[in-house]
């Protein structure tokens, strides 16, 4: 059956701003979704008050609302739009969810006459109420863990002395396992069961049998009217079970189950689905399965929406997960629609992987000092990337290599711990860093039978980690003049870096490329296609790997590479890695920009990023997606393979900046402003210089390397003194310091983390007003888009302090001095595109304390409060195509918007929740007020000094 005609427009709930367990990803799914749906000629509305985000973009829905997600805004988009047809609640996670729940119990929808699609409100209260679930699974004959219901202590009590320990305890209607934890002792099950009925909306726990040691498997689904179901991806966990899967590192296809089970897990998902609803759209549906030869199945829960694995399957697969399930949810039928990759099949034709996925997820800890490292059933984990190889091995190097945590891979970099206690605790108590310590484990010669006792992870993945230290240490036999080919070769397809290599053999890493190029051992690239290149594909869509060559009859030599170069002029944007606390999703905002502007001026788009979660990965964004580690070996193949014209660093924040020394030095152009330019602006002795001939104030400063220069500089900088590295983004590593104790201990231990860093002292301007600005420049003209006053004082890092736009008690003489600064700096740092700068005002006077010639985090802000494409117009520039004066702007924006931030503290209960210099916030809403007056700026005024931290 085709599309739906009493279908016109279509109300889209989107999922707020950033926390930990609700990412990016669900703001991939509803862009990919409102364009979907205008595919189809039908009106798109779209609440959501995130401003970060390519989603709440003008050009992405016919009308954007940047209002709270409450149902009091509901109301008014419905009294504003009395045409809405459908409410689409699918792609916006739990806080979509949630919102279409309440506002269905208020009546909301009956009174507007709006009817649900994707899912129905039947089908998310029996999967969200985890006692109607196990009940129903228990009557289709789905088996489930030991599990009670929960809703009042006592009850709880009673539950966990008929159970007997470990339990596992979950929160019922809660997002990224919020509330759920592992109790293995009686002693800790008080606090843990209170927690989990405060957590819970609706004060309800879930009480199971830990399930501890059993594999766990995720299966994505879609089914359209008709009843057609089909499984797009099975993700298998490398950990078992007691992890929660946004905190597991995940494989696809899955490795280690047998074809008959996969079959019977397939079928169990489907029939999960179609006992919960006959609705027509997504499903996330998630098992264990026991470790021994039986591998029984017990279901763990089912979401009847697009979830987090939603995103990486469909860039795991090259299948468009949330765009299908939006177009089934408006009528239309799996085999009426085109396999969005061949163009050629149905979207009824399931993927097949010729090709192997890992996702390894990015953790903060060290933003939330105190915290609990442990993994647990509660997610903890800010961002993820995704590594695509041949085989396991290289698939989960290229993954370690795009973490940008200043590790090449798995070993072979000095980094690895060597202590046998310290690596047992490392594996008996998961961490972050597990993925690495299994390696440390093996090279100290720990059996593996003894790893898997510990951690439970299936042997399989333990052998392929084995067989990468059985190389290593044969590699390890010889020096790079005599390392064999063949030995070069197999490395590099297990996904051994040059670097890694170089560190085996004992050379340069410039040694190992050039011997390799020398040998004809050159990266290839393949295509994601959907169907293992049994049809031909349309999309450029990209991985790389090393191939042995063929050999034709004829005696011809060659290697096959899928990624034909054009002769069109092209441009590379790098795009910004995993999301980490400091470098969010604001930067594949400005990413995603700067190659439609590229495409606009007439040039062929490239775009290398490693971040699944995310639209700048989407396989239709720019005309080529080369899906690999934002790591220099990568990126330099890319160029060398595309010859570019130049490639874009400033839109992909620090992850991107980096590499432009790397750039310069390799004489690859850098597009916009030069990395000389960069460097100098990064350079404190430098900019200060700069500053000086220029008469522009700055806070006293001294740059120190070691901890005895730092003690020396504070006798004339005088306390409280801020220390900061510097190359870092969200104020890692920053702090104000008040005595000599406390600057020699932070110094100490700064060095440690950060060698060979210059750190920066500036005497701290204590109560001063802090403010920004950002401008485009194109070398002769300065426009500044928008200057910004942070509500609370100076000292509290600009990411986590709430800020006003335009300023609200910044004087005429202040404001005059910003931007007259503003267009100085810009000019003398030859800025071409892009520039941030910050500022401290105290006493009239104003100070700058740093400036950064390169996108920031308040762009996409700004963009969305006066409503122009500010990144767009800053790529022109950066491009050559346009100056400054060729645009007509036009701000549009009454009263203020306040960008407020928001914290994901809640994960990390026993955490200093003190702000400071250093970055702690997760994402931010976007608040507009006529007025001062308003009640929101006036509590937001009154609690600015609330939290501030020395």
């Amino acid at each position: 059956m085709p599309k739906r005609k009493d279908l016109k427009s279509v109300l889209i709930i989107g999922s707020g701003p950033i926390v930990i367990g609700q990412a990016c990803e669900f703001d991939y799914a509803g862009s990919q979704s409102l364009r979907s749906l205008r595919e189809d000629g039908i009106e798109t509305i779209l609440i959501n008050s995130n401003p970060a985000t390519i989603m709440t973009d003008p050009s992405m829905a016919d009308h954007i609302y940047l209002k709270p997600l409450n149902t009091k805004s509901i109301i008014e988009i419905l009294k504003k739009h009395p045409n809405i047809d459908a409410v689409l609640p699918t792609m916006g996670g739990q806080t979509a969810l949630n919102l279409c729940i309440e506002a269905d119990e208020k009546g909301i929808w009956e009174d507007f006459g709006v009817e649900l699609i994707g899912v129905d409100i039947d089908a998310i209260n029996i999967t969200e109420d985890r006692e109607k679930f196990r009940e129903l699974m228990l009557k289709i004959g789905v088996g489930m863990a030991p599990q009670a219901t929960a809703t009042s202590f006592l009850k709880g009590k009673e539950i966990a002395q008929e159970f007997g320990f470990p339990l596992v305890i979950r929160a019922s209607y809660t997002l990224g396992g919020a509330g759920a934890s592992i109790v293995y002792k009686q002693e800790d099950f008080d606090e843990m069961l209170s927690r989990g009925l405060e957590i819970s909306p609706i004060h309800e726990v879930m009480i199971d049998k830990a399930l501890l040691g059993w594999k766990e498997y995720e299966l994505e689904l879609l089914r359209d009217k008709n009843d057609n179901v089909v499984i797009i991806c099975a993700i298998e966990n490398m950990d078992p079970m007691g992890i929660h899967t946004g905190d597991s590192i995940t494989v696809a296809p899955a490795m280690t189950l047998s074809d008959k089970t996969y079959q019977r897990m397939r079928d169990m998902a489907i029939l999960m689905m179609r006992s919960i609803g006959d609705f027509a759209g997504g499903c996330n549906v998630q098992f264990a399965v026991s470790p021994d030869e039986k591998e029984d199945i017990i279901a763990i829960e089912i979401n009847p929406r697009v979830s987090r694995s939603s995103a990486l399957a469909s860039k795991a697969t090259g299948y468009p997960i949330a765009k299908i399930a939006t177009k089934l949810a408006i009528g239309y039928n799996l085999d009426e629609l085109d396999n969005q990759i061949t163009k050629s099949t149905s979207a009824l034709f399931e993927p097949t992987l010729d090709y192997v996925i890992v996702k390894i997820p990015r953790w903060n800890f060290d933003k939330f000092e105190g915290s609990d490292r442990t993994l647990g059933l509660q997610m903890k984990s800010v961002g993820e990337v995704m590594g695509i190889g041949r085989s396991f091995q290289e698939a989960l190097h290229k993954a370690t290599q795009s973490l940008e945590i200043k590790r090449n891979g798995l070993g072979a970099d000095g980094k690895g711990y060597k202590d046998y206690d310290q690596i047992i605790s490392k594996l008996t108590i998961p961490s972050w860093d597990r993925v690495f310590v299994i390696y440390d484990a093996i090279q100290l010669g720990i059996p593996l039978s003894r790893i898997h006792e510990i951690t439970k992870i299936d042997m399989w993945f333990l052998r392929q980690y084995e067989e990468l230290n059985f190389l290593e240490k044969e590699i390890e036999k010889y020096t790079i003049e005599s390392l064999p080919r063949e030995l070069l070769l197999e490395a590099k397809q297990k996904g051994f870096a040059d670097r890694q290599i170089a560190h085996m053999v004992d050379c340069y890493e410039s040694e190992v490329y050039n011997k390799r190029s020398s040998l004809g051992i050159n990266r290839v690239y393949k295509l994601v296609d959907t169907c293992a290149a049994e049809f031909k594909a349309m999309t450029p869509y990209y991985y790389s790997t090393f191939e042995e060559e063929i050999q034709t009859a004829d005696g011809k030599r060659y290697v096959e590479n899928d990624s034909i170069v054009t002769d069109k002029k092209k441009i590379v944007v790098l795009g910004s890695g995993p999301n980490r606390i400091g470098q969010g999703i604001e930067f594949d905002y400005c990413c995603v920009h700067g190659v439609l502007a590229a495409a606009e001026c007439g040039y062929e788009t490239i775009m290398i990023n490693c971040n699944p979660e995310t639209v700048s990965t989407d396989f239709d964004t720019a005309d080529k997606l080369y899906f690999e580690p934002v790591f220099w070996e990568h990126i330099y193949d890319i160029i060398r393979h595309e010859k570019p014209e130049g490639v874009i660093v400033q839109l992909g924040g620090q992850t991107a900046l980096k590499l432009a020394e790397k750039l310069d030095k390799y004489g690859i152009k850098i597009i916009g402003t030069s990395f000389k330019s960069l460097d100098l602006a990064e350079d404190r002795g430098s900019f200060s210089r700069l500053l000086q001939e220029n008469n522009i104030p700055f806070p006293e400063f001294g740059v120190a390397e070691t901890a005895q220069e730092a003690l020396e500089l504070s006798d004339r900088l005088n306390f409280p003194l801020l220390v900061r590295p510097s190359y870092v983004l969200g104020g890692q590593g920053m702090k104000i310091v008040i005595n000599k104790e406390e600057l020699e201990s932070h110094v100490v231990g700064l060095l440690r983390s950060i060698p060979n860093n210059k750190l920066l002292l500036d005497h701290y301007l204590d109560g001063a007003i802090e403010a920004e600005a950002d401008a485009i420049c194109d070398g002769e003209d300065v426009y500044i888009i928008g200057i910004m006053e942070h509500i609370e004082p100076c000292g509290i890092h600009s990411g986590d302090s709430n800020a006003t736009l335009p300023p609200f008690n910044l004087g005429e003489f202040v404001m005059q001095q910003i931007k007259d600064h503003t267009k100085k700096i810009a000019l003398a740092l030859n800025t071409v595109g892009l520039i941030n700068i910050q500022f401290a005002i105290k006493d009239d006077v104003v100070y700058i304390i740093e400036a950064n010639p390169r996108a920031s985090r308040t762009v996409p802000f700004i963009a969305k409060a006066y409503k122009e494409p500010y990144v767009n117009y800053a790529t022109k520039v950066m491009l050559g195509e346009k100056k400054v004066k060729d645009f007509t702007f036009n701000p549009q924006l009454e009263g203020f918007a306040i960008k407020q931030p928001v914290f994901s503290f809640d994960k990390f209960p026993n955490v200093n929740k003190n702000l400071g210099p250093e970055m702690k916030s997760t994402g931010e809403s976007i608040l507009f007020i006529d007025s001062l007056k308003d009640d929101e700026f006036y509590n937001l005024y009154h609690r600015r000094k609330m939290y501030l931290s020395k």
